[in-house]
């Protein structure tokens, strides 16, 4: 049995998560400084969509480099000592355009890491430890990121905005150093397939990077998990496409614009970041306990629920946004969005990738995932890239009430699925 001290890399990730964490609310508000809070709700809005667009070729890319590059070491050492150079290149652009290139970059080098730190646990540690080294990961992801963004919250009260990223590159060094330090490459390696065969190394891989190619999808891999919308509206697996696709799109929608309007109304950099901060650790706390919430009911159940608490959330905010004009929007703000992002986010991502990993079989796995990915990818992308346009044009609050009424057809759609089981299901 590998010994404790054999998971230390393990913890060699926290440096990095805190790098990583708030880079993407960092980008937000640095563009919406240097560009006013009108148009740069747009290069924000069109950040955050180049960085989702660039994720799924990324995912496809990483994905051929893992099965190539046989080192799990030297795609982490890459991933981290990239990303460190990209984080201080913030200093060398002074445009929108520039920190858009940057973040985009973060965006392909970052998705480097996750599938080989997911085969390296699976390889280094006997398989009675893996549910247990795979959440240790997970909790040092969430504790990291949680921790990058309170850093924020600090940094930003306190020192000049644009070098937050030298802290971060920092980190994102030490990160490095560790993993020279403590990485190790295994005796043999798994095939890549083998992350979608134990639950723990799925949900572990999804909530860290939601995309997962094993090989590229076809047009005939989309007909056939739609195949049923036709035939039988409550066939379990398109409905279930639906649902995800759905969700993606609403979030997409609200979160992009979220760290805009929090800025037109007239809240400070450092009161940004602490409300992305109390949202991370409620989110980080309801992880832990939705597991064991879930195991005693039905997964579309909780799913639904999930959906109409975050789409009753995100209603609310449009609601507060409109009538809230001012500094005051903060106090709906550190309610309702640490609800919608944590109690709420948590029950549905859970049991969603559960029914995934239920509706996966032992055939056509790559298919399946590549499909599912297209489909994250796909309207995560056009979420983010509606997000700016409509709030600029129309106003936050409209955007935050589309997302909810989109959700709310998501929970519809999700009501309607027939899931064998609850959550204890492994199959």
């Amino acid at each position: 049995m590998a010994s404790k001290s054999g998971t230390r890399w393990v913890y060699a990730t926290l440096p990095f998560n805190i790098a990583t964490g708030p880079v993407g609310t960092f980008v937000q508000l640095y563009i919406i400084q240097l560009s006013g809070a009108g148009l740069g709700t747009i290069y924000a809005s069109l950040a955050v969509t180049a960085f989702n667009a660039v994720s799924i070729p990324a995912a496809y890319a990483w994905g051929l480099v893992t099965d190539k590059v046989q080192s799990r070491r030297v795609v982490i050492l890459v991933s981290f000592g990239a990303t460190t150079i990209l984080l201080v290149s913030f200093l060398l652009t002074g445009s929108p355009i520039g920190i858009v290139a940057v973040y985009s970059a973060i965006s392909f080098i970052s998705a480097a890491e996750a599938t080989p730190l997911n085969l390296l646990i699976m390889e280094t540690q006997p398989k009675n430890m893996w549910a247990r080294t795979f959440a240790r990961l997970s909790m040092v992801s969430s504790v990291g990121t949680t921790a990058g963004s309170l850093l924020g919250a600090g940094w930003t009260a306190v020192f000049p905005f644009a070098w937050f990223v030298v802290a971060l590159g920092a980190f994102s060094l030490l990160s490095l150093v560790l993993a020279v330090l403590l990485l190790h490459d295994p005796p043999f390696n798994f095939e890549r397939q083998a992350v979608v065969l134990n639950r723990p190394s799925f949900f572990n891989r999804l909530l860290s990077f939601p995309l997962i190619f094993l090989s590229r999808p076809q047009a005939s891999d989309f007909k056939r998990i739609f195949r049923g919308v036709r035939n039988e509206l409550t066939s379990p697996v398109p409905l279930l496409y639906i649902s995800i696709s759905t969700f993606y799109l609403a979030s997409g929608l609200f979160n992009t614009s979220l760290v805009p309007a929090l800025s037109a109304h007239s809240l400070s950099s450092s009161a940004v970041f602490v409300v992305n901060t109390v949202a991370l650790i409620v989110q980080t706390l309801s992880f832990q306990y939705v597991g064991p919430y879930l195991e005693r009911r039905s997964l579309s159940g909780v799913a639904t629920s999930g959906l109409f608490l975050r789409g009753a959330c995100y209603g609310l905010m449009g609601v507060a946004s409109f009538l809230m004009p001012g500094p005051l929007f903060v106090l709906p703000s550190l309610v309702l969005f640490p609800i919608a992002g944590g109690v709420a986010f948590a029950a549905y991502y859970t049991a969603s990738n559960t029914m995934i990993f239920n509706s996966l079989g032992d055939r056509n796995q790559g298919e399946a995932l590549g499909v599912y990915s297209s489909v994250v990818g796909a309207f995560t992308f056009l979420g983010s890239l509606a997000s700016g346009f409509l709030s600029y044009y129309v106003g936050f609050h409209v955007t935050f009430l589309a997302a909810a009424v989109i959700l709310g057809f998501s929970g519809l759609a999700t009501s309607k699925l027939k899931v064998e089981g609850a959550g204890t299901r492994n199959a």
